[in-house]
């Protein structure tokens, strides 16, 4: 089957007899190093917080609002990326992403306070959800079948490496401390690569576009974000302000507002206008279960957070050597990976075993940072950051195979965003609710070490929580060939960061 028969035409940059770009398999290095790019963007921040608090002179809700505002803006806008590209040509949408993400980069680097830090990384969230949903469709468009796995696993393999990589080239860069700039260079060293993914798109892409392209609905997408920020602004500014009313009120409106948004998809529908996200996805109770369960487990990433600030700020670790604790995780969820796809027929037993793994592992972190106090040293950790990385790759492609079993395949593609936004919401609540009551307890007197293991407690508590939600999803075994039928993208939801799979 044809780009022109699946409804997607190509213009220009040749190809063979097929319709395929010889050139295809470069084209796609090029992509993918931009989407590391935006993988290491997205996790380098961690380990850099310290030094940020240090010489911006941030508040604890604006080192938040530093890590949340990036994940939010790319939740918030990613589907909508999507649909941009679709309508208006995905090469040309992938660029202005892309161009975008660097200018940003270099406003984050040139940051003169706090302020300008946050809006910058909005700023770059926004330009990353440009460009990331544009490679999976060039895949899709720009590869025949019998290839796609192969392109999909080196998909996956790049936020593999992001996960990884960020925090390492992060405490290299601080530990190095170039050219006497800190901080900064997490940033400027977005320019170069930027530039030279911009130069190998502009001679290795095509341009493609949907024959039948639909909406970008900006105003649901307005309405979905301002119920997100009423539940996420009070949570961060909640704190610091000593919880005034208007705080309660505001979080009190996030599920009005959700109500009015999908209202307002239903009205779309009537009116035979394509809406952001179809209404009809709710109705199914593997869709909704694992969306609902999705934002709790993910939300339970923000232990980095935690456990990133205490080693650095309590215990007295570089950045490079907190970076190098965070290892086991990573080494766990290659792991996990390696046996968790042949237990996915278990279905919602695997989603509650390996939520329950991950509230292990994070309990044995707690207790080993209560146990060692700041005297804590790198290998004490690994038992606990090992079992949680399993626990992850329990999760994570399970949930996405419950949500997509029994999604009709005109939904395939709406339902893979819509989980990978609902991911991503989950990271940015985590950072708001986690960093609450972690920094809460820091200002309020306590010890680093008491208010790093009452962080992992809430964090151990969401995953118990995840697992208890995950009741409510369909029961009895997965048909992964039926899933694996269904014609959407599905690889769209393949999860980012934490550090492996999942933005924290």
């Amino acid at each position: 089957m044809t780009e022109q028969e699946q409804g997607t035409s190509l213009d220009g940059g040749g190809g063979t007899d097929d319709g395929y770009s010889p050139r295809r398999w470069a084209a796609l290095a090029v992509t993918l190093s931009v989407v590391l790019m935006d993988m290491v963007d997205s996790t380098v921040l961690n380990v850099a917080l310290p030094s940020l608090q240090k010489d911006l002179e941030a508040s604890s809700a604006q080192l938040e609002w530093s890590i949340a505002g990036y994940t939010l803006a790319f939740a918030a806008a990613m589907i909508t990326g999507g649909r941009l590209g679709d309508r208006f040509g995905r090469r040309r949408i992938f660029l202005i992403g892309l161009s975008s993400f660097v200018i940003t980069s270099v406003l984050a680097g040139l940051a003169t306070g706090p302020e300008m830090l946050i809006v910058a990384r909005v700023l770059q969230g926004a330009a990353a959800a440009l460009m990331v949903p544009q490679v999976l469709a060039m895949i899709q468009v720009e590869f025949p079948k019998f290839e796609h796995p192969k392109a999909m696993a080196m998909y996956g393999m790049t936020f593999a490496l992001g996960g990884l990589g960020g925090p390492l080239l992060g405490g290299v860069l601080l530990e190095t401390d170039l050219f006497g700039l800190d901080w900064r260079p997490i940033f400027f060293v977005n320019v170069p690569i930027g530039i030279v993914g911009l130069v190998g798109a502009v001679i290795l892409t095509r341009e493609s576009r949907a024959e039948q392209a639909t909406s970008a609905d900006l105003r649901g997408t307005c309405i979905a974000t301002a119920g997100l920020l009423a539940l996420l602004y009070p949570l961060i500014e909640g704190r610091p302000l000593n919880w005034p009313l208007w705080t309660v009120a505001l979080m009190l409106a996030c599920p009005i507002l959700l109500w009015l948004f999908v209202r307002y998809e239903k009205s779309l529908v009537v009116q035979g206008i394509s809406p952001l996200i179809d209404p009809a996805l709710f109705r199914q109770r593997g869709a909704i279960g694992g969306l609902l369960v999705a934002i709790v487990f993910f939300c339970g990433t923000a232990y980095t957070l935690v456990l990133t600030v205490h080693l650095q700020a309590g215990a007295g670790y570089s950045p490079l050597r907190t970076a190098l604790s965070m290892i086991p995780f990573t080494v766990g969820v290659g792991i996990g990976s390696g046996f968790a796809p042949k237990l996915m027929p278990m279905g919602r037993k695997l989603v509650i075993f390996g939520s329950l793994v991950m509230a292990l592992g994070m309990s044995v972190v707690a207790l080993t940072i209560d146990r060692y106090d700041t005297a804590i040293e790198p290998w004490q950790l690994i038992p606990g950051m090992l079992v949680s990385g399993i626990g992850l790759a329990m999760v994570a492609g399970t949930l996405l195979t419950i949500v997509l079993a029994k999604v009709p395949p005109a939904q395939g593609g709406a339902a893979s965003s819509l989980i990978n936004t609902s991911i991503q919401v989950g990271v940015a609540a985590g950072v708001a609710l986690v960093g609450t009551v972690y920094f809460g307890q820091l200002e309020n007197g306590h010890t680093p070490t008491d208010s790093a293991v009452t962080g992992m407690v809430v964090v151990v508590g969401l995953y118990i929580l995840a697992a208890l939600l995950a009741l409510v999803l369909p029961s009895g075994s997965v048909d992964i060939a039926e899933e694996q039928n269904n014609d959407g993208p599905v690889d769209a939801a393949l999860p980012q960061g934490a550090p492996v799979t999942a933005r924290t």
